[in-house]
């Protein structure tokens, strides 16, 4: 998937979002080689409240500019899309008791979700033109909390929905906003790169 910016700068979409992602699972599975998957004693709504922390961590640290405990908004991110491929394997395995996932599994669930992120994300940017690119990261901060809040109504309603996608889509959404996110910050960075080394 190629597209050129105003700027005439052929940007890959895919292969940007597939070294994000690759980010987030090289985290993942670090984490769980020092914790092991003690994620899986958390209830989907557990989850959904870590990403709100992780998200309003985010939304104060752009609205202050400043972080006080010396990291930055992209761990957050990684955390956000870690966060909402773990609330989704707990929905495919709400009915296990089972609290342990051996690597392979785990890699197998993970990949599982991501590639269907991955997919919607292709959908989409097909139906919308990649709008995303001209966006502001606070902008999609703010989105993903305003799923999140979504979720938590959802949830309050027992996970019933009248006209509106459920749970595990606005989980998809945050994945590719999130990861939207790390791939303009890279292209920030990138830019800011080049103009230092002119």
């Amino acid at each position: 998937m190629m597209i050129t910016d105003s700027k005439g700068m052929v940007k890959n979409t895919s292969r940007q979002y597939r070294k994000a992602l690759g980010e987030c699972k090289d985290i993942f599975f670090k984490k769980m080689r020092d914790y092991g998957t003690a994620w899986r004693i958390l209830r989907t709504s557990s989850l959904t409240d870590q990403i709100f922390i992780k998200a309003n961590r985010v939304r104060t640290i752009q609205e202050v500019r400043k972080s006080m405990v010396g990291e930055g908004i992209r761990p957050e991110f990684v955390g956000i899309v870690n966060y909402c491929i773990m609330a989704l394997i707990q929905l495919e395995l709400i009915d296990s008791e089972e609290l342990s996932l051996d690597s392979d599994l785990a890699e197998t669930l993970y990949d599982k979700y991501a590639g269907e992120a991955y997919h919607l994300m292709g959908r989409k940017n097909h139906d919308y033109g990649e709008a995303w690119r001209d966006m502001r990261i606070s902008s999609l901060t703010d989105l993903i909390l305003m799923k999140i809040l979504r979720i938590k109504q959802i949830e309050d309603n027992e996970g019933k929905t009248l006209i509106s996608e459920g749970i595990d889509a606005n989980y998809y959404d945050m994945i590719n906003y999130a990861l939207f996110a790390l791939i303009l910050m890279d292209e920030v960075e990138g830019a800011e790169k080049t103009d230092s080394e002119q």
